[in-house]
């Protein structure tokens, strides 16, 4: 049947093509007495798509919903999937109504009120359960699915489940009418196994697919003070199995969705495009019917919710090429719009390229792969399956939860080295790089490259203007690399063919990553470089931190070109941007506490600035002189911690006076003495993040700054204070203490 409604007015008891979308007591059996529950680190997404599945607890992601907990039937079983590991652990089940829920699960897994209860690889669990008065053991050992016989219920972290052998076990026990509770985090198991995929190398996912149910990659936002809303039902379009129909009808004139339904609707069936394993039989035969012409989004016409059969028909494009053996791939249209088209007479080249192996992440190979073709890496034997990678893309964004797609949303590739010859081949094309896991051991080697075409490339103090110009600069891959010691710009080749001499632009960048070392006390020579990438769109804000550093396309006409670098910095456009970000990457969590991410991080660029344009130079336009007494005047006239932490220029100024009185070189050894603390001195919660820096400040610089953080409302303890009542009293001129 077609669904006729909208998701706001749908009730759980729905239909996919004629089938019961499962029972609503069930989730109601779940919910019982559960009203919030703990978000433990930063929990992933389940992917709920079956029709006997259902979300039970939902996150937000990306603008909709997510499931965070979810429950299926399948056959004679029941199943019961945590978006985090946290959730078996007793520091998570005593927050709000998780240990509810938990005893919930378990009964409803169990299918009765006192089930026997087998624990797989969780001790600190087991110990919970018997103090709830539950029947529950232990089952581990060489064979440890042969012990499952007489237990009613399994509960287990998934990746536990140790290969398919294993799983196959589990799965005929469970589906035979018993109950398994899994958990995991899909993004975190993604970075802890480079080159494999949750849906074809997950075992857990294995046990729960056929039931509906998926380990996914996607982070979640807390719906509540402690974690995440519960004690309704979420809607059914979080099941992609009814958001899938309900898109089609409205496609085809049908019942009309809302647009927040339409968000949900596209969210829900684009996390299950890209997390079914090949072969389900649950919604993969209908999103074929979806494969249509290639959906090419551009910044003129934007792939947007108002074209949702595209946009799914794009998420499995994408999807199938990314499942195809490196000799099957193909080019995507898309390609040609961004990160661009490779002149079809561009000679495709064989290069040896040195990798120093320990010098960990991306090393840069100055080649570049066509759309679609195939390259060859090779490695001499001894370095095969030592953990070695071969990239393909600068672009790692990904734009899955964005309502718009200037781009396609998903453009880099990556392979594992297993062997001495690794195939490798990406749809959209990109530039290559040899990836080194930390700690690799292999020295220097020589990789092989072929198949790829030249990009251009340069690199400080290894080549001069002449050199660039002559051999660098027009080589025709349409991105190119700009490499000092520090750093690494990736941007488009357009850019750099228009540079006669790079050097001084590569020098300005140098000199603010050293700048920032020597205030973080980092060593001025660096394990690795840092990167900033440049992109058509990227996944939140005008720049963002990581590696790379993702900033957009506009930036390039400043980024090569210290004297832009320097007007923009001055008025808190992008200059400002790429030092702040930078600073993210410096940035400590033993200084850093809650309501300071967006302050300390803004010490990196009033550095800089301060060290490269002198000290008469004018920083972001919100911190200027004027406006800083303007701003310290009315705050600490009537000082609010929350409002503090709530304005990230307005705490700025609380440091900035500490540099005023005591200048860098006490933020330089501040920072230098937490890089030296040991484990058992680290601050490991706020409050001790805030005592200690008022501390160890007020040490450094032999001034007591108790009453000075009073004075701004920044909380610290009694006994903190105390501790520095020996050093005379410190207050910035005109500033009285706190009374």
């Amino acid at each position: 049947m077609r669904l006729a409604w909208a998701a706001t007015t749908m009730v759980m008891a729905l239909t996919v093509g004629g089938r019961a979308m499962g029972d609503p007591a069930d989730v109601t059996a779940l919910l019982q007495g559960v009203r919030q529950i703990d978000a433990p680190g930063l929990p992933g997404t389940v992917c709920v798509f079956g029709p006997k599945a259902e979300a039970v607890v939902c996150g937000r992601g990306g603008g909709a919903l997510q499931p965070v907990v979810a429950i299926a039937r399948y056959e004679k079983g029941r199943y019961v999937a945590f978006g985090h590991d946290g959730y078996f652990g007793p520091e998570a089940l005593a927050v709000a109504d998780t240990g509810r829920l938990m005893e919930n699960a378990v009964r409803w897994a169990g299918g009765q009120a006192t089930p026997k209860i087998a624990v797989h690889q969780e001790p600190a669990l087991l110990a919970w359960l018997k103090g709830k008065g539950f029947t529950a053991d232990d089952v581990d050992g060489a064979d440890w699915p042969a012990m499952l016989k007489g237990f009613d219920v399994l509960i287990l972290r998934a990746p536990t489940i140790a290969n398919d052998a294993e799983a196959a076990k589990v799965a005929k026990w469970v589906q035979n009418g018993c109950g398994i509770i899994g958990s995991d985090t899909g993004w975190g198991w993604l970075q802890l196994h480079p080159g494999l995929t949750l849906k074809a190398d997950h075992t857990g996912n294995k046990v729960f697919a056929p039931a509906g149910l998926l380990w996914s990659d996607g982070t979640l936002e807390r719906t509540s003070e402690k974690g995440f809303a519960a004690g309704t039902p979420p809607p059914a379009l979080v099941n992609a199995g009814v958001a899938l129909e309900a898109i089609e009808t409205h496609a085809q004139g049908g019942a009309q969705l809302s647009k927040a339904d339409l968000a949900q609707a596209v969210a829900s069936v684009t996390s299950a495009a890209r997390s079914l394993p090949k072969g389900d039989k649950i919604l993969e035969p209908k999103l074929k019917g979806l494969e249509g012409e290639a959906a090419v989004p551009t910044p003129q016409q934007p792939l947007n919710m108002d074209r949702p059969m595209q946009r799914l028909a794009l998420t499995l494009q994408i999807m199938e090429l990314n499942s195809l053996a490196p000799e099957k791939m193909k080019a995507h249209p898309a390609a040609a719009i961004f990160p661009g088209a490779v002149p079809a007479d561009a000679p495709r080249v064989t290069k040896t390229v040195p990798v120093d192996t320990k010098v960990p992440a991306w090393h840069t190979t100055g080649l570049y792969a066509a759309p679609g073709e195939l390259i060859t890496v090779n490695v001499p034997e001894d370095a095969a399956g030592k953990g070695l990678g071969v990239r393909i893309g600068a672009h790692t964004d990904t734009l899955w939860d964005l309502d718009s797609w200037q781009r396609a949303p998903e453009i880099t590739r990556e392979y594992a080295i297993t062997k001495a010859a690794t195939s490798a081949a990406n749809a959209f094309g990109g530039p290559i790089y040899i990836d080194v896991p930390n700690g690799c051991r292999l020295g220097a080697i020589k990789v092989e490259i072929a198949g790829a075409v030249e990009a251009p490339h340069f690199v400080l103090g290894k080549m001069d203007p002449v050199q660039w110009r002559n051999e660098q600069r027009d080589l025709p891959a349409p991105w190119a690399e700009m490499e000092c010691a520090e750093v690494i710009l990736a941007v488009p080749s357009s850019v750099v063919r228009k540079i006669d001499d790079p050097v001084a632009a590569m020098e300005f960048w140098a000199n603010i990553l050293d700048c920032d070392a020597e205030l973080a006390g980092w060593p001025m020579v660096p394990d690795m470089p840092q990167r900033y990438c440049c992109d058509q769109q990227i996944s939140a804000g005008y720049m963002h931190s990581g590696y790379p550093i993702m900033t957009f396309l506009d930036v390039t006409t400043i980024i090569l070109d210290p004297a832009k670098l320097v007007a923009s910095t001055a008025q808190g456009g992008g200059g400002w941007g790429f030092m702040h970000e930078m600073g993210h990457n410096h940035q400590s969590d033993l200084w850093t506490f809650d309501g300071t991410t967006e302050v300390t991080v803004n010490l990196f660029p009033l550095y800089d600035i301060n060290r490269m344009f002198g000290v008469g130079a004018k920083p972001h336009p919100a911190v200027w002189t004027a406006e800083r007494e303007k701003r310290t005047k009315a705050y600490l006239a009537a000082p609010d911690f929350e409002k503090w932490k709530g304005d990230a220029f307005l705490a700025l100024m609380m440091y900035m006076q500490l540099e005023d009185g005591f200048g860098w070189e006490a933020y330089r050894k501040v920072f230098a003495e937490y890089r030296a603390l040991p484990d058992s001195e680290r601050p490991n919660t706020d409050d001790e993040r805030r005592d200690q820096w008022m501390v160890r400040f007020s040490r450094q610089v032999g001034r007591n700054l108790g009453p000075f953080f009073q004075a701004w409302a920044v909380p610290t303890s009694q006994a903190a204070r105390d501790s520095i009542k020996d050093l005379p009293v410190w207050l910035p001129e005109g500033m009285e203490a706190a009374k």
